[in-house]
């Protein structure tokens, strides 16, 4: 029998005995059908989905809070790691072209995001936007990624942490890593400190969100001020003839290296988790998103040009970029303060992870597409330790193993995958408002999106394995003729109550093309690595997700049903008895 039982566990009916489940399974090709084609709503996940966590989540946060956090999570290892590989290697000084074109891709993102945020304000983020527009398996396999690239992301930011740690030692960067000769070489660099950093890191996240977010702002504008005397004291050694060669590899490195520095941005979508516990959604989030990210976009662009202008991009230093720049021009001691502003800027990065990812699991588990003791929130900190302490449990073990290259790529392309079915998901919210869109506009916007997406996909392609730009001439046209045809053709069948993305459609397909480009510079290493994960999540919602979600949904009918029944009874048992005075009346209204 499905439902509650006496204590208000929920049972599902397919795991009660081998035979239901077996039962499920002979069932699975129509469940799987009805649960790509079911879309949740928004009251399910502001009001019924939430209560499965039994205790709510304290209210305590400001704009002022999450500008500090979306900074916070933002700013770690990818500048000071990843910009020196892609000077020295793909772009030369025309980096800050490519922190540019990433940082126009991560604002479209933040656009889609800050509006879903404050009209879904919920711990899901991502995966409970995705539920809403399209669908239960589209929202799994998607929220399977953002939890991969939030272990990975995590991890890689806790191996830099070790290697600045041991540049502010007057050590060899990896001078604290145990080599291990008997395992594979991307693997075989183990890393003590990571672990203990994030354990550390953890006991903060799981005190008190409030707490955290005073931690992570003492640290955010400590780190910010170093980043600014980087800046002042390195201009203050600039030379223009190192910009004289400014593409020495052409334009596609900046494309390439557009990809890989996109890393450097990522973590903003931890802010819109916390929407669930921020005071006013409405004004804080668009505030704390779009602000934090024009403020990290200017600093990444300032930061790179500084460095290139320091030095010529052949004499980078691939590992500790601006430490070493900083050394060639005769300021050896501007080292350890850049090694100490690494080091506040991804402690920050690790804690506003380890609050971010915890919360997305919670809302997760919450489905029970995951178990559901991982959405309990705890009654007096307010906080989701059981995730907590998953989520940092795997990103130790990740850290302890793998190295940077290998986490800093496959990081990427989890994201940029996500970030694009965020603004599909947000075009299809506009267009394609369910009891509002008609059937002919259903398949005219189909066919747009058919448009955008195809185009974009076969550019990526096209940039991948040609170096000529013919293409281009043909691609991008039809991605114009797409977005202008939702625009003409297709009416808005659903406006933004508080706060919207401006320029639709044009901003959110711009937000495909872009993120979907991208996708083409990275290495086929990555997207095997990607196609493994996403396979290993496909047999687990099939097996497991699927019937999970399945039985969740029958529940939810049944109490809504329920809940109509009780309410027309209560209206016929009142309707005789309202004989009294008028106050009566009002009362029973």
């Amino acid at each position: 029998m499905e439902g509650n039982d006496a204590e208000g566990v929920i049972k599902l009916e397919s795991f009660q005995s081998a035979w239901n489940y077996g039962k499920a399974l002979l069932e699975t090709p129509c469940r799987l059908v009805d649960r790509v084609t079911g879309r949740s709503m928004d009251e399910v996940e502001l009001k019924e989905v939430k209560k499965r966590s039994e205790h709510e989540m304290k209210k305590t946060l400001t704009w002022w809070d999450l500008i500090w956090f979306g900074m916070g999570s933002v700013i770690g290892s990818g500048i000071f790691v990843l910009t020196g590989f892609e000077v020295k290697n793909h772009v030369g000084p025309g980096v800050v072209l490519s922190y540019v074109i990433s940082g126009i891709s991560a604002m479209l993102s933040v656009f889609c995001y800050t509006e879903f945020a404050v009209e879904i304000p919920v711990a899901g983020g991502s995966f409970a936007y995705l539920r809403v527009e399209l669908g239960d398996f589209v929202a799994f396999i998607a929220s399977g990624n953002i939890l991969l690239e939030y272990v990975i992301g995590g991890a890689a930011v806790a191996r830099s942490w070790t290697s600045y740690f041991a540049t502010l030692c007057n050590q060899p960067s990896d001078k604290f890593l145990i080599q291990v000769h008997g395992l594979a070489a991307d693997y075989s660099q183990l890393d003590p400190i990571a672990v203990v950093v994030l354990v550390v890191i953890g006991f903060f996240a799981v005190f008190s969100t409030k707490g955290s977010s005073r931690f992570n702002y003492i640290a955010s504008i400590v780190h910010v001020i170093v980043l600014i005397f980087i800046i002042v004291a390195g201009l203050t050694k600039a030379e223009a003839k190192n910009y004289s060669d400014f593409l020495p590899f052409g334009p596609r490195g900046i494309f390439q290296a557009s990809a890989v520095l996109f890393f450097a941005y990522v973590g903003f979508d931890a802010v819109s988790t916390m929407a669930e516990e921020t005071k006013n959604p409405g004004r804080d989030i668009p505030i704390g998103l779009i602000g934090s990210m024009a403020c990290t976009t200017f600093l990444y662009c300032m930061l790179s040009v500084t460095l290139c202008l320091m030095q010529k991009f052949s004499d980078v230093d691939e590992n500790a970029a601006f430490s070493v720049a900083f050394e060639a021009v005769g300021m050896s001691w501007a080292k350890y303060i850049v090694a100490f502003g690494a080091l506040k800027g991804m402690t920050s990065v690790l804690l506003v992870g380890a609050v971010g990812q915890a919360r997305y699991l919670t809302h997760i588990a919450r489905t029970h597409l995951l178990p559901p003791w991982l959405a309990k929130v705890n009654e007096r900190t307010g906080t989701p330790i059981y995730a907590t302490v998953v989520m940092l449990s795997a990103t130790a073990i990740v850290a302890f193993f793998t190295s940077l290259d290998i986490l800093a790529n496959l990081l990427s392309i989890s994201t940029l995958f996500l970030f694009s079915l965020v603004a599909l998901a947000l075009l299809v919210r506009r267009y394609c408002a369910r009891g509002v869109a008609t059937q002919l506009n259903v398949v005219k916007f189909i066919v747009c999106i058919i448009l955008i997406v195809g185009s974009s996909v076969a550019s990526a392609v096209y940039w991948a394995n040609t170096t000529k730009w013919v293409g281009y001439t043909i691609m991008v046209p039809l991605w114009f003729v797409g977005t202008v045809g939702i625009w003409l053709l297709v009416p808005l069948t659903k406006k933004p109550k508080i706060w919207g993305v401006p320029l639709v459609p044009f901003l959110p397909s711009a937000s495909i093309g872009i993120n979907i480009f991208l996708l083409g510079s990275l290495d086929k290493a990555s997207f095997r690595r990607f196609g493994v994960w996403t396979a290993i999540l496909l047999v687990y919602y099939l097996f497991v997700g699927l019937h999970a979600s399945y039985d969740m949904a029958k529940i939810q009918k049944k109490q809504r049903l329920e809940a109509k029944t009780e309410s027309k009874l209560d209206e016929e048992n009142v309707a005789p008895s309202v004989t009294g005075s008028g106050t009566n009346n009002e009362d029973h209204i």
